[in-house]
């Protein structure tokens, strides 16, 4: 190797190293190195392979024994709002109905928030997600519904994240109910040019009593055309056209996934959208589990991320989500932790985090666990006992 120069830290007697680079190691899509080092110089990673070979360093951490792994990529999360929606939960875990006003009790809520309230909310569960292993994390608006308030939305979330998604067409605004029209062109006018600024991504919630095909290109177009790249919310509640847009306008994932045609695996297969699938949704709605295997044996990208949210999917862990992923989904543990992490970088577009490779950047998870199997073997247990973030331990 070359010269190593700088400050440096050596995490040796790794029992397992999870590389996501399949000329590593044993040559699975994991990359594994058994009894491997990785080797952190400022923020990047500049060394892995065995831990007898490697190389002297300012500071040394012994992993003993332990798996190390990726970072989690958290490619779809909702974390600007407030308030919570238990009754809600409540009563349909309970086989109650309930009529209250679901996205619209957390509009109202997030509306009704101070700033403050709002980021205090916000890194609460960043924290959250950070000691069970998160490293990256997407995060969206889509709780304002105003202009002054989704920009907001964006403002806070941008403090926090480089991933920041535009999500004004989550549902048409409860004070343009008689006018869907006019809420899309104030989506595609005056609110996307007051959050341009702040954003990465537009996404749409492509669904049936949220916003159709027609004007979800619309949507996805005018955001295009003010630089920011699409993301589409597609076929979870019903078949439609989320999944064929998405692949049509190249954006970067489509998310959910649950109710696909032939056709739109295909389009999946032969496009650059990566399916994201985020089984926290099924498990807090009961709905019908994403047919995962069908993905993978297609040929499709897949990421796992968490959709964290007060009302369909109130988790942050992807630990959990990959224990889901490889019980219901018909996904293997090694297939469940890739997505989990290059497959979620693949969702951002990104080629610098979800792997553990010269020149990646220095996100890591040490597992209390000689394996990643472990993440599913065990589930519920917190496995992650140190997390590394851009070189610098934070957990």
């Amino acid at each position: 190797m070359s010269s190593i120069t700088g400050t440096t830290t050596v995490i040796t007697n790794i029992a397992s190293l999870v590389t996501n680079d399949p000329s590593l190691g044993d040559g699975s899509s994991l990359g594994l190195i058994q009894d491997a080092a990785v080797v952190i110089e400022g923020d990047r990673i500049a060394w892995t392979g065995d831990s007898r070979k490697a190389p002297a360093t300012d500071n040394r951490v012994d992993a003993g024994g332990r798996a190390v792994i990726p970072g989690f990529v958290d490619s779809h999360s909702h974390l600007v709002f407030a308030g919570d929606r238990t009754q809600e939960f409540n009563a349909r875990m309970s086989g109650r109905g309930y009529t209250a006003g679901g996205i619209r009790t957390t509009v109202a809520a997030t509306r009704a928030a101070s700033d403050e309230d709002l980021e205090r909310n916000l890194t609460h569960y960043l924290h959250e997600a950070l000691r069970q292993g998160t490293t990256t994390f997407e995060t969206k608006s889509g709780y304002g519904l105003t202009v002054e308030d989704e920009a907001r939305a964006l403002r806070i979330a941008a403090a926090h994240t480089d991933e920041v998604t535009y999500l004004g067409a989550h549902i048409v605004s409860p004070d343009y109910a008689d006018d869907p029209a006019a809420y899309v062109a104030l989506v595609t006018g005056e609110m996307l040019d007051a959050c341009a600024p702040y954003a990465r991504w537009i996404d749409v919630f492509c669904e049936k009593g949220a916003f159709d095909g027609d004007q979800a290109r619309a949507i996805l177009t005018a955001g295009k055309a003010k630089g920011l790249h699409p993301r589409v919310h597609a076929n979870q509640l019903s078949y439609g056209p989320g999944v064929q847009l998405a692949v049509e306008l190249d954006a970067a994932s489509a998310d959910h996934c649950t109710h696909l045609t032939d056709a739109d695996v295909d389009a999946l297969a032969n496009g650059g959208t990566v399916a994201t699938l985020l089984p926290g949704a099924e498990f807090s709605t009961r709905a019908e589990w994403p047919d995962a295997r069908r993905l993978l044996d297609a040929g499709v990208t897949v990421a796992l991320s968490t959709d964290c949210n007060p009302g369909s999917s109130f988790t942050s862990s992807v630990p959990f989500c990959i224990a889901l992923a490889v019980r219901d989904m018909g996904m293997t543990p090694d297939e469940a932790l890739w997505s989990a992490t290059a497959g979620g970088a693949a969702a951002l577009r990104r080629t610098d985090i979800g792997r553990l490779t010269v020149g990646a950047r220095a996100d890591l998870a040490l597992l209390d666990a000689p394996s990643h199997v472990h993440l599913a073997y065990r589930p519920g247990v917190p496995l992650v006992t140190g997390v590394w973030r851009r070189g610098a331990r934070e957990v």
